[in-house]
């Protein structure tokens, strides 16, 4: 089959990744920019022995929930950030929380009612991301790569960007010799900074917003200020930080209401980055407890000190969270903890992974909350938990990336 043949098809439900599946002569078609219940005409853009990738490129019978895409770049072969302008928000929360149902149910066995649920800050699915990463042609335009592709789709405008990153303008200049130009914001402080990648000697053009410009990784990294849970946080250049401006305060509360800290516990945050989590348990387990960060990063570590500076019950220890657990676990560690009554994981889209789970519920002895932003990983490790003898108790799911299919997740577990 030619890769830009067309072909007529029914689609069902969405899987996994954002496409939606149907079949064509006994094959599964991974279909995107369509809607489960729709009859399209889509192209072939990827045949491998079991299945096909193809974007609907004419809509048959449309769905209800299909909206006119309020971005000009997107669509079949446009731009890859979204992945559903398409779909209406409530339609999008929808196919999100059925994902994460039908991840929970094949890869975990556990049958839950999900919801996903809003995050103040982007009521209409737009101007919400903080970050972004632009791709520069070699004639210095400026654009986001195509879906599954290093082709780059110049743009002048992302709806979704923040005002914030799209005040410095960085889509309506010419970048000569850069290879990548990433935006960070601070929702919060108005705290605004370039980070340029270079192919070589590149040409920065003149900027009419406040803003800071580095090139590869200095010693001294220039950062932006986060304003949550009422504390100022240090985040340098690249480093992690929730990119919708409402998530990490959303997420805070939602930890602890998940743990349910009490004065006087010993808390471990696994993946800490700048430290949000440890420095919001601290607070509220109090000077008596004692809370212990996890990082592998070297900056973050640095960052994660700074923010943490003015609670000395609360460390940041660097190192692989395996090793460091298993240090801590035989109070061999600089904390000599040997158990925790509460644990925190935010680990990166690939999970923590069976040997880091098996430490963890060792280790942990009252409540574990488990943030993911992958569905298909989180479930994967939840059956390693239960495995261990842990129990899923709550989960929530939050729509923290409007208008592409990701999601971000809460699982608290308990003993038994």
């Amino acid at each position: 089959m030619e890769s830009s043949e067309l072909i007529e098809l029914e689609v069902g439900a969405v899987a996994n990744g954002g496409s939606c599946v149907a079949r064509h002569d006994g094959r599964v078609v991974f279909v995107r920019h369509t809607l489960p219940g729709e009859r399209v005409r889509a192209r072939v853009t990827q045949e491998t022995k079991n299945f096909l990738r193809a974007d609907a490129v004419e809509i048959l019978e449309a769905s209800p929930d299909r909206v006119q895409a309020p971005c000009p770049f997107s669509g079949p072969g446009r731009c890859g950030g979204c992945d559903w302008q398409h779909v209406s928000l409530p339609a999008q929360r929808l196919l999100k929380a059925a994902v994460v149902e039908e991840q929970l149910r094949r890869v975990a066995g556990i049958e839950r009612e999900v919801i996903v649920e809003e995050i103040p800050g982007a009521p209409d699915g737009l101007g919400w991301r903080t970050r972004m990463q632009f791709a520069v042609r070699r004639d210095g335009a400026v654009g986001l790569r195509r879906h599954r592709s290093h082709a780059i789709e110049p743009i002048d405008e992302c709806l979704i960007a923040h005002p914030q990153v799209e005040v410095l303008g960085i889509e309506r200049k010419r970048w000569p010799g850069a290879a990548g130009v990433e935006a960070i914001a601070s929702a919060g402080t108005g705290d605004r900074l370039a980070v340029l990648s270079s192919r070589g000697r590149a040409r920065v053009p003149r900027m009419d917003a406040p803003v800071r410009l580095v090139s590869g990784k200095p010693d001294k990294p220039p950062f932006v200020r986060e304003d949550v849970a009422e504390r100022l946080w240090q985040v340098s250049g690249s480093g992690f930080w929730q990119v919708h401006p409402g998530a990490a305060q959303t997420l805070a509360d939602a930890v602890l209401d998940a743990l349910e800290p009490r004065r006087g516990e010993v808390a471990v945050d696994l993946y800490c980055g700048a430290g949000l989590f440890a420095g919001v348990l601290g607070e509220r387990i109090g000077p008596d407890g004692l809370v212990v960060g996890v990082e592998t990063d070297a900056q973050a570590v640095r960052d994660a000190r700074f923010n943490l500076r003015d609670l000395p019950h609360v460390s940041v220890e660097r190192g692989e969270v395996e090793t460091v657990l298993e240090e801590l676990r035989f109070g061999r560690g600089k904390s000599k903890l040997t158990r925790a009554d509460l644990v925190v994981l935010d680990p990166p889209r690939t999970g923590a992974g069976r040997e880091v789970v098996k430490r963890v519920a060792e280790f942990a002895d009252r409540r574990i909350a488990y943030v993911s932003c992958d569905p298909a990983t989180l479930s994967r490790d939840l059956g390693f938990f239960s495995e261990q003898g842990w129990t899923l108790s709550a989960l929530r799911a939050f729509d923290a990336f409007p208008m592409t299919q990701h999601v971000e997740l809460l699982a608290t577990l308990v003993r038994g």
